[in-house]
């Protein structure tokens, strides 16, 4: 990863964590916890919002004459969706979703706060999704970055990144 703190980096910068505080003289803060939170809050309503469509009920009259709620779903596209609004946002508009841009947070590589690249931000998003679909572990994976040193949830540590302040 990167060097530790006080040794030259091969990139040309003091390490992440030297030459200052906390993240060296050259890199943005990282972003805040419950800000974070809130962008990605605003991000999954604006998704909901898109997807609605794609879910929804209707009442269809059974054969006997009741009246029958029935719901309406495609779960696969409402997960592919999901996947490029968070995948092409994040790789192709400076790391920022719509939400991360309201709060100005922005996804970058660790340590390096360099562009994260198409292949990090498709890792970040399925690690995200896989936990989101596995009961509890995507609010382990969200909560994570209240207790992380670097405020880190468990999908930026399996691609590398952070998020920063834009």
């Amino acid at each position: 990863m990167g060097s530790p703190a006080g040794e030259p980096s091969p990139y040309g910068r003091p390490p992440y964590g030297g030459g200052g505080p906390p993240y060296g003289p050259w890199g943005a803060p990282l972003g805040g916890r419950f800000r974070r939170l809130l962008a990605g809050a605003a991000d999954l309503l604006i998704v909901a919002v898109i997807t609605s469509p794609l879910s929804t009920t209707v009442a269809q009259r059974m054969p006997d004459g009741t009246v029958e709620v029935v719901s309406a779903r495609n779960g696969l596209a409402v997960a592919v969706v999901w996947f490029l609004y968070f995948w092409l946002l994040t790789a192709f508009w400076r790391g920022q979703t719509l939400g991360k841009k309201l709060f100005r947070l922005r996804v970058v590589q660790d340590p390096t706060q360099e562009r994260v690249t198409p292949g990090q931000a498709a890792i970040r998003e399925l690690v995200y999704g896989i936990f989101s679909l596995v009961c509890c572990l995507g609010l382990v994976d969200l909560l994570w970055i209240l207790f992380d040193g670097k405020k880190q949830a468990l999908h930026d540590k399996a691609a590398s990144t952070i998020v920063v302040d834009a």
